[in-house]
Order: structure tokens, then sequence, then C-alpha cells
């Protein structure tokens, strides 16, 4: 037993010094950074490229990479990202992390290769020495990390409370303005407090490697399972945070010797078990409480005094809707139209595989609409929309090959099921605070993935589900005008839903719980009656993706896939129905462009450019196409009221009112002339 809980003692190392980095971050700056495990990638990736590619000394390779890089990676985000965030609000904050997430493994891929690196050094020269301890063997690396984890805890412990750098961080959390007010930077406190997290994810993912390999997924799941103890720790405690690590690497070690050796459940048990502590957490607050939230980072009274009051959710601006509303029908709706005629001729231009990808195309756009309900009107970030697409296509199998439903039939039973399931989280999520939301749902995600997706029923020995299409789409090309007009019903159910007087409650909801309350409005029904809504669409694009491909294996529906979605469909514009559609074409066609008549490197640079759009998000909430869209309104606008300005010069004549008697005529042109004055 000795055996596994100095060898879970490694693991659970790792995990506390994770922890320690995202919780210094949180605690200084209120942001939860998703993008800790890329972060610590993109370093390991570094000094595996100094230390073995170019045969850089342990010490000079780990002082370049982890020492040097780290640090100098932390400072630039926060001045080009970090600094912006601190007063947006807690969806803004992780859409920006999200999108790091996405950018900087790829980042890595284009500047390393993309070479599998499955066996990775760590800190301790090669061939590693082993030690005896109480008879048990240990290596110098499970000595090294034991060693970083002790330094990590004393060494931070020590500068919070007992130095001048420790004073500044903890009243600069307190307080940015009297921290500032009081002769010190805030800036410079928080870059040095990014540096040293990016030293933590650096520091991790050296000493990580040589346990999951060089690989990107593998460091993002590890700092996923890490949120276990961040949480644990209520997101400012270091040494719960780290002593909540370290059991964790124990029970994960302990489950292996005492579970079935040769189970492949047991497998997917001891994955799920970081996932798992974080729902008894979650659900043992919520019961002792009542109530799970973040506290509001933003400082004293003086902090949101002088806080910008600017978009605080992923909302659409008064400043658009006014635009709109002066605009002329042709003018407001020639866009949307004009991408309607074009998506609905493409089915019919495109030949052989390129048809099969617009269908493919429109059964995404489908399930990024579930997006557009939950997070564009909702307010709500749920990570883990893919999962209800894959609840969704395996029950459309199982629906239509064991029990003999019609498949069109199938896939709306697909929908329900997930509508099921998401009212349930909706539920059981409704009293947590924006960003537990967004951490419940992907740990739901990761739960699902691990311990239902993996069932030898869905997997079938790995060649999946096998789906046909109904008899009168056969064809890609039928199919693909199958899953566009299923787009159109859902985007058209959203844009009378948005118009409805639910639609009008659910944006107040948005905007302002408790102003909600005060009108009436039922916050509880609103926002989980669109996370159901949002499930039930995401289950039935999720039935017609699989259509699309007349099979589906459970593993194509991985929780952290569903970020990259989420990042291509923020770039666009996470409120608009015709962002979602672009979004789908998007994600589906530029790969296939980008394979068929572009270099092989090209590949990894539109995770780039999708992760860099979700980081716009920070100044554009509402996505780009949809700010592009706004800035194109304005100018028609600008030339209408160009148009019109000599009809109200004429009116305003002294000559022609004078002449005609019409005094009241003056009076009115001046009224309508300040009106169209206000209204840009």
């Amino acid at each position: 037993m000795l055996e596994f809980v100095i060898a879970g003692l490694v693991l659970g190392g790792i995990y506390a010094i994770a922890s320690a980095g995202l919780v210094i971050t949180y605690t200084a700056s209120g942001i939860l950074n998703f993008a800790f495990g890329a972060m610590a990638f993109f370093i390991a990736r570094f000094y595996y490229y100094l230390h073995t590619e170019h045969s850089w000394s342990i010490l000079t390779a780990a002082i370049v990479a982890i020492g040097i890089a780290g640090p100098l990676m932390g400072i630039a985000l926060y001045a080009v990202l970090f600094r912006h965030l601190r007063f947006r609000s807690p969806l803004i904050k992780v859409v920006a992390t999200v999108g790091l997430l996405v950018a900087i493994p790829a980042i890595a891929t284009v500047i390393f290769g993309s070479g599998a690196i499955l066996q990775a050094p760590g800190l301790a020269p090669e061939p590693v020495h082993v030690y005896q301890f109480l008879g048990v063997p240990v290596t110098l690396d499970q000595i090294i990390v034991y060693i970083c984890v002790v330094a990590t805890v004393v060494v931070g412990a020590v500068v919070l409370r007992y130095t001048e750098v420790g004073l500044k961080v903890r009243a600069m959390v307190d307080s940015p303005a009297m921290t500032d007010l009081s002769g010190t930077n805030p800036d410079f406190v928080s870059a040095g407090v990014w540096a040293v997290s990016v030293f933590f994810a650096g520091l991790t993912g050296v000493l990580a490697a040589p346990i999951i390999g060089l690989d990107a997924n593998n460091f993002t799941l590890l700092v996923a399972a890490a949120f276990a103890a961040v949480i644990a720790a209520k997101m400012r405690s270091l040494p719960i945070a780290v002593g909540v690590g370290l059991l964790m690497g124990i029970a994960t070690s302990l489950a292996q010797r005492y579970l079935p050796a040769n189970s492949q459940w047991t497998a997917e048990v001891i994955d799920a078990i970081p996932f798992i502590v974080i729902a008894l957490v979650l659900l043992y607050n919520l019961v002792r409480r009542g109530r799970v939230g973040e506290i509001d980072r933003v400082g004293g009274a003086l902090d949101r005094a002088i806080t910008p009051q600017g978009e605080s959710k992923l909302a659409g601006s008064t400043t658009s809707a006014l635009e709109s509303g002066s605009l002329s029908l042709v003018s407001k709706y020639a866009g949307p139209l004009l991408l309607i005629v074009v998506v609905s001729l493409l089915p019919l231009v495109l030949q052989g595989y390129w048809v099969g990808l617009t269908a493919e195309a429109f059964a995404f756009a489908v399930i990024f609409l579930s997006w557009t309900l939950v997070t564009g009107e909702g307010g709500m970030l749920w990570l883990c929309q893919i999962t209800f697409a894959g609840i969704g296509a395996v029950t459309t199998a199982e629906m239509a090959n064991n029990h003999g439903w019609p498949v069109l039939v199938a896939v709306l039973a697909g929908g329900v099921v997930a509508m099921v399931i998401g009212l349930i989280v909706g539920l059981l999520s409704i009293r947590l605070g924006d960003l537990y939301v967004a951490l419940v749902t992907l740990t739901f995600g990761l739960l699902v993935e691990n311990l239902v997706f993996t069932l030898p029923r869905f997997v079938n020995s790995g060649l999946g589900l096998t789906l046909n299409r109904p008899s009168f789409a056969t064809s890609d090309r039928t199919f693909a005008y199958v899953c566009l007009v299923a787009f159109f019903i859902v985007a058209l159910f959203i844009l009378n839903f948005r118009r409805s007087t639910s639609g009008l409650a659910m944006n107040a909801v948005r905007w302002s719980d408790p102003g909600a309350r005060s009108t009436g409005v039922s916050v509880v029904q609103m926002k989980v009656t669109v996370a159901a809504l949002g499930a039930l669409v995401a289950g039935i694009g999720g039935g017609l993706l699989a259509l699309q491909q007349t099979s589906i294996v459970p593993n194509e529906f991985a929780t952290f896939l569903g970020v990259v979605w989420l990042a291509v469909l923020v770039t666009f514009g996470i409120r608009s129905t015709a962002a979602a559609l672009m979004a789908g074409l998007a994600f589906v066609m530029l790969p296939a462009l980008a394979q068929h008549y572009l270099p092989t490197w090209t590949g990894n640079i539109l995770p780039i450019l999708f992760g860099l759009g979700a980081i716009t998000a920070a100044k554009y909430p509402e996505g780009t196409l949809a700010e592009q869209s706004r800035m194109f309104r304005g100018w028609l606008l600008r030339i209408s009221d160009r148009q019109r300005a000599p009809v109200f010069a004429d009116a305003l004549s002294p000559d022609a009112s004078v002449v005609n008697g019409d005094v009241g005529g003056v009076a009115g042109a001046r009224e309508g002339a300040v009106m169209v004055e206000k209204v840009p």
C-alpha cells in the first residue's frame, strides 16, 4: 500500500502545483485560467526542444524554458489581454481564456512541429536514478516533484504573508484603486502575479511530461482535474488547494490498487475521480450554503465606483438596436436574405465531396444554435453542449437501430432525451455563479465522456454505431437541404422567442438578475427553460450530424473538442443565428480547403485564428461578424442621414416658413431633426 501512496503523491504533487498557479491568478485577478494546461504544454514542449532536440543541459534548458520563457509569457499575455479583463464579466473572462486554450497548442505545433512525443524527460538526469525508501523504490523524478510541492507551499506562504511583495499583492486584491493611491502600481503587481502563474504552469508541464507525454489534450485534462482542488479551496486558499491535490493523487493511486485491474470500467472510473470530487464538493456546498458563487473580484467601494460600465455579458448593445430600428426593411434584412440565398445554392453549385461537407456544416450550425440560446440569450456559459449533441446522436442510433423508429423521429427523440438531461443539469446548477456553472457543465461533460460514451454498447469495438438516412434523403445533396431546413426552423424559433414575452423576460434576466426579480420575472424558470431548449437543439443537431456521417463514434464528442466549437462560434458572434450558420460553414469548409489547396502546416493556422477570434470577445462581446454588421448598418444610416438632410434644411428655412405661414411646420421639422440626430 505504501508503494501506491508514494506513487499517488507524485500525481497529487502535480495537481497541487497546478492548483497553486490557478489559485494565485484567480485570487489576484478574478480570472480562472482555463488555458493553464495549454501554457504548461507550451513550456514543456519548449523544454523538450531545448534539452532533447538541441542537447542543452537540464539546468540550462529548465532555466530558459521555465524560469525565463514562462514568466515572459505571463507578462506578455497580461499586457496584451489579461489587464483588459479585470472588470469584465465571468463569461467574457472564461471565453477569452478558452480562446487561449485553443490557440496556444496550435502555436506550439507551428513552432516546434507536430510529431507525437509519447515519452519526455523530466528534470532528473537519464537514466533516472532509483532510491529505496522503506523498501519502496522512489525515482529521482518523484523526489523532485516532492521538493517542488514543499517549496511551493513554504515559499508561497512566506512570501504572501511575511514579505513586502506579499503585502502589495494582498492589498491589490482588496482594492487596486487604493493600492494605486498608496504609490504602488497595480499593473506592475498584476504582471508579476501572471509571471509567477505561468512559471507554475511551466513547472507543472515539465514535471508531468514523463508521466503523460507531450500531448496538449492530456495537459488540458490534467489541469481540468486540478480544478477539483481549486473548487475545494473556494478558489482562495493555497494550502487547501495543495492538500486536496495531494489527496486526489493518493485516491487515484489507491483506486488502481483495489479496483479490478483488467476492467475497462476501472480505467474510466480512475480517470473520472477528480470530476467526481468536483461534483461532491459543489453538492456539499449547495446543501450547506444554499448557493455557490464566485466572490466579486472588483475590489472595494472605490474600485466599483470607477469601474467602466460597458457590456457586461455576451449580449447585444443598445446602439445596435437603435441603428437597426432606423434602417429601412431592405437595408435591415438585405444581409440575412443574401446569406440565405447563397447557402441555399451551395449544395446545387458544389459537387461530390464538397456537397457532403455542406450537409455536415449545416448540422454543425444547428448545434451551434444551442449556444446561441444558452449563452447568447440566457447569458450562461455551458461547456457541455457537445455532450448533449453526443447524447442526441447515441439516442438516435439506439432508437432507429434497436427499436425500429423512423430515423427523423429518432432524431427528435434524441433531442428530447438531451432536453430532459439538460433540464436536470439546469436545476442543479441554477444556484451557482457564472464561473461555477462553466465548471459544472465542463465536469458533467467529462463525466459523461468517461463513464457513458465509453460503454461497450456504444463503442462497439471501436466501430461505433451505424445509421441509415431517411429513404427520401439518401444523397448528400438532399440531406444537406434537410439539415438546412432544420437550421432555418430552429433559427426562426430563436428569433420569435427573442421577440416574445418570454424572450424579453430572458433579456432582463441576462442583464440583471436582481432587476428582473424586482419586476416579477422568475429567474429560475427562465434560465432552466433556456437551458433545456439549448440541450434540445444540441441533441437534434447531434442526431443530424450522426445521420450525415452514417456512423457515430462517441469519442468524437469529446468535451474539449466542444471548447473548440465554442471558440469558432464566439469568433463570429454568440447571439446571431446568421453567425451560427457562418461558423458551421467555416468550421467544416476552411480545414477542407486548407487540406486540399494549401501546404500541410497551414492546418494549424485555423485553430490559431479561431482562438484569437474568441479572445476578441474581450473587446467585441457580440463577435466579429456582429461588429462588422453593426459598422455596416452605421454606414448605411449615415448615408441615409445625408440624403434626408436637405429636406430638413428646406423645412427649417425661415423664408419657406413665413411665406406659407406654417409656424407649426417649422417646429415639427426641428423636432424631427433633433430625433434623427439622436438616433445614431
